[in-house]
């Protein structure tokens, strides 16, 4: 245990962009649809964990090429938010975007994953593997109930 701040940064480059929706939230409302209590609990625990983990761990060795795969998921991130800042719909959040079905869900899974081989914490792994089982999962649901027309989705 000890604070670093590499880790920090991570987590906070993460995780501002989410700001946004406070700032510009989307045009019309997210769908709420219901998701299972383990899903939930993973989701908000790997956010948590993810948020404090990195910032927390001391880093071992540098292994400074999973600088480039966590560079490139961080700025495919960014462009994700940059779509949603200028259509602002639920949609821009949840589309599939190249081969992944809610990029804006696995994309901080794949940064997180780059920056425990970045700071060769295995920690940071296990904080990324307990987001990815509740954020992926809950994302594709919500995104299958935006693709579902409004007579048809369940009350």
């Amino acid at each position: 245990m000890g604070f670093s701040p590499w880790g920090l940064g991570i987590s906070l480059a993460v995780l501002a962009p989410t700001f946004l929706l406070w700032v510009l939230p989307p045009r019309s409302p997210l769908p709420r649809p219901r998701v299972p209590g383990v899903l939930a609990v993973l989701e908000r625990s790997g956010q948590a964990l993810c948020l404090v983990v990195p910032a927390v761990t001391l880093p071992g060795a540098m292994s400074v090429w999973w600088a480039v795969p966590g560079g490139l998921a961080l700025v495919a991130y960014y462009a994700l938010w940059a779509r949603y800042v200028v259509e602002r719909t639920p949609d821009s959040l949840y589309r599939r975007t190249w081969a992944l079905p809610v990029p804006m869900a696995a994309l901080p899974v794949l940064v997180y994953l780059a920056a425990s081989g970045l700071l060769s914490n295995p920690f940071i792994a296990a904080s990324a593997v307990v987001l990815a089982a509740g954020h992926v999962p809950t994302s594709l649901i919500i995104a299958k109930e935006l693709r579902t027309p409004p007579d048809r989705r369940a009350l």
